[in-house]
């Protein structure tokens, strides 16, 4: 049976509740553009009835390159996701990375991420619990989906029952990524599950300083899914993925986000009717 809906404030993820989609940049480059990017994916979202999150990362700690472009940094970036979240009034998202930075995440976001290389990291899940937040957990590109039962106990284990699962993608050969349908259904009775389409075209490394990818195959794993059972979708978006700062080779141009979401709700619609 799968897991009850987790409570995102004004909506819920979950069985019985509407599709969300979490999106946004990469990275964080400016406040302007955060806004720019959050008021189109919420005006994309409405018509059909869509639950929008915004997201954006404020340091990308895991670059392939030491340098390259990781983001503004936990203050400037913080700002930056509060000022997002009080001008639009959406829930936002953004990544920890170390669990000291838990608690002034929990002040700005409403849903703190865990990385999928960090997904069993106990001190990161628990200090992300302890902020009463949502925690999003990302399946490890090495973890089978039943192994995910254990990072979202230690979070409940901590005394918050808030908790998301995302899949994006299991490593396979050298750096590709593949991914298994089945996880859906199989975390979905550990925890609403987010179906994260964009990361699961990268290909790790792929561009030798940085990461490369097949965006192409974005609209194909996303209705895929959805149809497979997923809650809510994953998206990294950007108005000119070739100026990015950061995964450029999977980031899905704006201009498609229409496009893609009309397909996915008529998805959603034909396999939950």
């Amino acid at each position: 049976m799968p897991a009850p809906a987790v409570d995102i404030g004004p909506f819920k993820i979950g069985p019985g509740h509407a599709p969300a989609l979490i999106a946004g940049p990469c990275v964080i480059e400016s406040t302007d553009h955060c806004l720019m990017l959050a008021d189109a994916a919420r005006k994309a979202c409405e018509p059909l009835g869509i639950r929008y999150i915004f997201k954006a990362s404020f340091d990308k700690a895991n670059r392939t390159s030491i340098k390259s472009d990781r983001g503004p940094g936990i203050d400037a970036g913080l700002k930056t996701l509060a000022d997002v979240r009080r001008k639009t009034g959406l829930p936002v998202l953004t990544d920890v990375h170390e669990w000291q930075q838990a608690a002034a995440i929990g002040e700005a976001c409403d849903i703190i991420q865990i990385p999928a290389f960090l997904c069993r990291q106990t001190d990161l899940l628990v200090a992300a619990a302890k902020t009463g937040k949502v925690v999003n957990i990302k399946k490890g590109q090495f973890m089978a989906p039943e192994q995910m039962r254990e990072a979202a106990a230690k979070v409940r284990d901590s005394g918050n029952s808030r908790v998301l699962l995302t899949d994006r993608g299991t490593f396979f050969g050298y750096g590709q990524l593949v991914n298994d349908m089945t996880c859906i259904p199989i975390m979905r009775d550990m925890a609403p599950v987010v179906f994260d389409a964009t990361h699961s075209c990268q290909v790790p490394g792929g561009l030798g300083t940085q990461s490369g990818g097949r965006r192409e195959f974005i609209p194909t794993l996303a209705r895929s899914g959805i149809a497979a059972g997923a809650d809510a979708l994953f998206l990294e978006i950007h108005d000119n993925p070739e100026q990015a700062r950061s995964d450029k080779a999977t980031v899905l141009p704006l201009g498609e986000l229409k496009a893609l979401l009309e397909s996915c709700k008529r998805v959603w619609d034909a396999v939950r009717s």
